[in-house]
């Protein structure tokens, strides 16, 4: 199995020998049907079904769940160089399975033993995905109480609206956030997806990671479950989890420039005609193309890096290893670099193609208008102002849902 991604300028990732298998059978068919199928899925612009159905035929729901509940026991490095490989295959894919796998370690870091058995039991056995109904369309980004749960007999009932909604429509578990008036307190909740009173609209029309269907959910009077109830031994998840939400997003913007680089690189080699002042037959032989393949190529090399030292310290920080802040600047300084070559890479290789690079036949726009979308996630520059800060005054960001 061929692992490089960018010839010799990225080494390939190393994996124990136990997940071998696992790895190259995952790795086969994300090469063969989440790639093959990615520009179809943007042309369509809906989920993803037969792809998603691919990797849960492999088993890759189960790869974030501790190998004590049956699961295979990824590492949070682990689980983001996957989200690395599905991102070069198809960003809008890496983007659904990213919210399973954040979810399944929310899952197994605040929940009781006993649910943790009960939902480790059944993702392995059914092969289930989770999708998440969390952001809503308040005042503020951060802004939340528009769900509200209402205690009536044998649970609550869920009424509002989510927004964003990645992975929703296709999910058969729903992560659902609420406000309790009656405790005071955010509930958790897992709603199957054709629970009663739950609507998805297919109102998701972004110019980019279209296949994500983010749509919109309406919650009327919608019945929680006993036994999908997620009981909180803290109110709080680990002070990483936004970080790692962070870095998640970065793998995959720097996925989006390997793949567009590589489209180019294919294209430049087999159909691109060299410019007249070219000493040579082919548009290869171009310096300035050289000169700009290489530029491109040590930029995305050098935010592999990035991401996945960042990574790296997640698991440490997991372990009590080091600080918050020093995960929190190795993520940030990962997205700063991840935005901007992600979005060099899908735009200015284009210049190396020649107008025939613009046909729509070729679908090489799809790159740009994925990373643009994804990089609006949160805005790189509060990134830059947060890494000044600490270098400046020495600050040390607290952890909140976006820092």
């Amino acid at each position: 199995m061929d692992t490089s991604v960018l010839g010799a300028l990225v080494p390939a990732y190393v994996w124990p020998e136990p997940l071998r298998q696992r790895i190259d059978t995952l790795y086969e068919v994300i090469d063969r049907v989440v790639a093959q199928g990615a520009a179809e899925a943007d042309r369509v612009g809906r989920y993803p079904v037969a792809t998603i159905n691919a990797l849960k035929a492999c088993g890759l729901m189960a790869a974030a769940i501790p190998t004590t509940h049956g699961g295979w026991g990824l590492t949070q490095a682990q689980s983001q160089e996957v989200l690395f490989r599905l991102a070069i295959a198809d960003p809008s894919v890496a983007q659904i399975c990213k919210v399973h796998d954040d979810l399944v370690r929310e899952l197994f870091t605040f929940a009781d033993d006993a649910t943790c058995h009960r939902l480790g039991q059944d993702i392995v056995s059914r092969c289930l995905i989770i999708g998440q109904a969390i952001a809503e369309p308040g005042a503020r980004a951060d802004e939340f109480g528009h769900v509200i749960a209402t205690p009536v007999q044998g649970g609550h009932s869920l009424s509002g609206r989510k927004i964003y909604a990645t992975g929703a429509i296709g999910a058969d578990l729903i992560a659902v956030t609420s406000y309790d008036a009656a405790c005071h307190a955010m509930r958790f909740d897992l709603i199957p997806r054709d629970a009663p009173g739950l609507t998805i609209q297919e109102d998701w029309n972004a110019m980019g990671q279209r296949a994500t269907d983010s749509g919109t959910v309406i919650l009327d009077h919608v019945r929680t479950i006993p036994g999908l109830v997620v009981p909180k031994e803290n109110q709080s998840p680990p002070d990483w989890a936004s970080l790692r939400y962070q870095n998640g997003f970065s793998v995959i913007l720097v996925g989006i420039g390997v793949a567009a680089l590589r489209h180019a690189a294919d294209f430049v080699s087999s159909q691109a005609r060299p410019w007249i002042s070219v000493q040579g037959q082919r548009a290869s032989d171009d310096p300035m193309t050289r000169r700009l393949f290489g530029e491109i190529g040590a930029e995305l090399a050098g935010a592999v890096a990035l991401v996945r030292d960042a990574a790296n310290r997640l698991d440490l920080r997991a372990a009590g290893a080091i600080s918050r802040a020093q995960v929190a600047m190795a993520v940030y300084a990962a997205r700063s670099v991840a935005s901007r070559v992600s979005l060099r890479a899908s735009s200015d290789s284009m210049a190396s193609m020649g107008a025939r690079g613009a046909g729509r036949a070729i679908g090489f726009d799809r790159y740009w208008r994925d990373a643009r979308t994804l990089s609006l996630h949160d805005p790189v520059d509060w990134k830059h102002e947060e890494i000044g800060h600490h270098l400046l005054t020495g600050w040390q960001p607290e952890a909140s849902l976006y820092r």
